[in-house]
């Protein structure tokens, strides 16, 4: 394994700039994931890393070498890709060794190599059947497996688990996640998934228009989103936003609802900002703010109600079954010290919004 730098990394097509100098440190072992929407840009610096983009400006080191001139088989990397890229004309043993036999490595060390990781990935019965005969999750391990047996210095995800259903997604999150711990491995992961992201990384870099809006451990952007956009699109559900403008009594909406958001914000009054609450931080609370339940959503295991105050539509998220219909009027209430205060212009967080980030 080995570390990887990427220094001020810029790609364009002609005059059409799709990465905007990106800097990520990523140390050795570590698991970075690098999520955001369809088209951030993420997909492509991966590639770049890989070798199989090519770079219009900047730098990519792996363990201290720079590899930008160097071909993709000479950087010592090991790429998973999201339609597990096999040969269907053979074997599962033969797919995972095919890279160490283009290498002319002995056929005792290829044997042995695709042995243990078949071990790790639980593949053994499965060496000679053929891709057809596999399913998606088996698929994918044998496409990990095929990565494993090289030892190479980096590992690079491309969405890996796209493709699979809901249930197997989790469990493959799982056993990636393991694979990781046991082997030590350096891990560069792409995937639009939040979800995946918080789950799986050691840390993550937050994409969006080819530029790096934040990096950080899952729960640092959690509780410290820096900006508007990192704050939206890290959570599940998201985090509600009200617009509106300071006042001497707290945050007033345009529907004249005074929002009580603490004191530590820093904000003067006249000043454009946007309040975020997070699902979990709002209460069924009598005393707090008149609401009307608009729809009721219950899992078993929480109960997900939408609600409107004034003109803003929240969603509350309970952590209990709670007997309301569409229609009811409720009270809901939240702790201001887990308020965000974004600036609304800028789309910054303002600095002590929230007591997480103290």
């Amino acid at each position: 394994m080995a570390n990887l730098k990427i220094a001020n990394l810029r790609k364009a097509y002609g005059n059409h700039s799709v990465i905007h100098g990106v800097d990520i440190d990523i140390a050795h072992g570590e698991f970075v994931i690098l999520v955001g929407p369809s088209g951030c840009g993420k997909s492509t610096l991966l590639r770049m890393v890989a070798g199989l983009e090519s770079i219009t400006g900047g730098e990519i080191r792996i363990g201290g070498n720079v590899v930008n001139d160097i071909s993709p088989k000479e950087r010592d990397i090991a790429m998973v890709f999201q339609n597990y890229a096999l040969y269907p004309n053979m074997t599962v043993a033969q797919n995972m060794g095919f890279a160490l036999r283009l290498q002319k490595a002995p056929k005792a060390d290829i044997e042995q190599r695709v042995s243990n990781a078949a071990s790790i990935l639980g593949l053994e019965r499965l060496l000679d059947r053929y891709p057809r005969q596999l399913s998606g999750g088996q698929r994918q391990r044998v496409a990990m497996g095929r990565a494993i047996v090289r030892d190479p210095k980096v590992f690079l995800f491309d969405e890996p688990l796209s493709n699979l259903d809901a249930k197997l997604r989790v469990s493959m999150r799982a056993e990636i996640k393991a694979l990781h711990q046991r082997l030590g491995s350096t891990i560069v992961y792409v995937t639009h998934d939040q979800i995946e992201a918080m789950t799986m990384a050691d840390k993550i870099v937050v994409m969006h228009d080819g530029m790096v809006e934040q990096i950080g451990t899952p729960l640092e952007l959690y509780d410290n989103p820096a900006n508007l956009f990192v704050a939206g699109f890290i959570g599940s559900p998201a985090m509600n936003f009200i617009e509106g403008t300071m006042s001497a009594t707290g945050m007033k909406d345009d529907s004249g609802t005074i929002w009580n958001v603490g004191k530590s914000h820093g904000a003067v009054a006249g000043k454009a900002v946007t309040l975020g609450i997070r699902p979990e931080h709002l209460r069924v609370d009598p005393q707090g703010y008149k609401a009307k339940v608009y729809v009721v959503e219950s899992t078993g295991s929480e109960t997900q109600i939408i609600v409107d105050i004034g003109n803003a539509r929240l969603v509350c998220l309970v952590r209990d079954r709670m007997a309301v219909r569409i229609g009811d009027e409720i009270g809901i209430g939240f702790d201001p010290a887990f308020a965000h205060l974004f600036d609304t212009a800028s789309g910054d967080r303002l600095v002590g919004a929230s007591r997480l980030a103290a």
